[in-house]
């Protein structure tokens, strides 16, 4: 986004100020039905029913309005069934969506993107449907013993569900998700001793965690195959102790002439807690060739890339090859702006899924200690280096010092900020790029080349260990 005498799109940042209407109200039902989990539904303490109460009447009007009536009226007295708290579930879940909907609508406005049109999941035959009751059945038993109620006796029962779905494609999204709640609620135990509940994002795992055990919620709605060209915007790097995942935005220019879309390709892979930094890149760049090419500053040709409706690309190297130069900020500057944004699927309707691409330029910064915020035609919008990947040479202070930055969008903590992923600044009177996955095809740099020969090192340790164990 830059400002329209600049030639690109108009940038709004007045939409971004003010909350939507109901924001606080939907959030608020969203926190009284977590508190109401942390306590546990099994015996619910009296003064729960007026909470669960409260949840029910935020969904008045809708056509969930009756069943979590009853869902509500059912738990309050510690008689929810598993129908009972899907019901529940999926309102929470609705809630979100609509909070995530309201703040789509002013990102919206504020870029001048049409929003697309979800698509809801198809069921597909072949789902081991008796894993998915078994998961179903262990989540209900942790909302009947609550955060508070959890040991790990209860929270180990999740170990075998997730290894029988483990080798089954179909079920690894749910299984990756269990597996990861229950190590968190496992390194939580007992609950009884917990100072403080995560409410927010336990009810979060749990709520999608229930609705991914019915069949086709974890299947995303193909829309065919994309040939065009690739040109990539920047990297956004998560890393956790036990897993990284990378995801490419992109805007995809389809051979046929049709509009720019804005895309995403992305890949996850397993890693050890030794590997940090950019030594994670090691781990990435055999599954997808399309890191080396962002890394290059190049484009892709891509022919018959499976595409979600959401705008996802299931990547597959067999169906793209290199092509020429492509600078991101010259991507951000004349391809972006035309690029029209896809749906949302269903399941991720939520405040913290919002990532919007976006370019900002012509602003000033201002930087504390603690913080750096641009201030874009006359308002301020919080930037969030904390986002900011250790795996690349994008720092803070080159945030702060930049002069056009391409980011994400993001909301969090009642407020629009920018993840930044590039960006341009002057270095001894030359304009610089500076990308967040600028390390990820390899990199000459002292700093990054010093991670790359740890984890090379850590790798090889890793493997003489595990050569060892195999051997015993």
């Amino acid at each position: 986004m830059v400002p329209a005498d600049q030639g690109g799109g108009v940038m709004r940042t007045d939409p971004l100020l003010e909350p939507p209407a109901g924001l606080d109200e939907a959030l608020t039902a969203v926190d009284a039905f977590d508190q109401v989990l942390a306590d546990g539904l099994l015996r619910p303490r009296p003064d729960r029913a007026a909470e669960l109460t409260g949840f029910a009447d935020a969904l008045t009007g809708t056509p969930l309005a009756s069943r979590v009536a009853e869902a509500a009226e059912k738990a309050a007295a510690g008689a929810a069934d598993e129908d009972h708290l899907l019901a529940l579930a999926a309102a929470r879940t609705a809630l979100l969506g609509s909070v995530h909907d309201a703040l789509m609508a002013r990102v919206d406005e504020a870029t001048g993107r049409t929003p697309g049109a979800s698509t809801a999941p198809q069921a597909t035959a072949g789902e081991a449907v008796n894993l998915q009751a078994a998961a179903r059945s262990w989540l209900c038993d942790l909302a009947r013993a609550g955060w508070q109620g959890i040991d790990h006796d209860l929270v180990s029962g999740a170990a075998q569900i997730v290894s029988s779905m483990l080798p089954q494609p179909a079920l690894r999204r749910l299984a990756t998700l269990l597996d990861g709640f229950s190590a968190e609620l496992a390194a939580s135990c007992p609950g009884a001793s917990l100072e403080r509940v995560p409410g927010r994002r336990w009810g979060d795992l749990w709520s999608r965690a229930m609705l991914l055990t019915l069949p086709g919620a974890a299947e995303p709605a193909m829309t065919g195959a994309a040939t065009g060209r690739l040109l990539p915007l920047g990297v956004d790097v998560q890393e956790h102790a036990t897993a990284v995942q990378a995801q490419v935005h992109a805007v995809f220019e389809p051979a046929d002439g049709a509009a720019p879309l804005l895309v995403r390709a992305g890949v996850s892979v397993p890693k050890p807690d030794t590997v940090v930094g950019a030594g994670v890149w090691q781990l990435l760049r055999p599954h997808m060739s399309l890191l080396t090419v962002v890394g290059e500053g190049r484009s892709m040709d891509i022919t018959d890339m499976p595409l979600t409706a959401e705008g996802d690309l299931v990547w597959s190297d067999e169906h793209a090859r290199p092509s020429e130069p492509a600078d991101a900020f010259t991507t951000a500057r004349v391809a972006l702006p035309t690029a029209s944004a896809p749906p949302t699927a269903p399941l991720d309707r939520h405040p913290a899924r919002i990532a919007v691409p976006v370019f900002v330029e012509g602003y000033t910064v201002q930087k504390d200690d603690s913080t750096v915020g641009f201030t874009v035609a006359g308002h301020s919008i919080a930037v969030d280096t904390d986002r900011v990947p250790a795996a690349g040479p994008l720092t803070p202070e080159g945030v702060a010092a930049s002069s056009a930055c391409i980011g994400l969008l993001r909301w969090d903590a009642g407020v629009f900020t920018v993840q930044p992923l590039a960006v341009e600044t002057t270095v001894r009177k030359k304009r610089v790029t500076i990308q967040a996955g600028a390390w990820a095809g390899g990199t000459t740099d002292k700093a990054g080349a010093r991670a790359e020969k740890a984890a090379t090192d850590a790798m090889k340790v890793l493997g003489e260990r595990a050569g060892r164990l195999l051997r015993k």
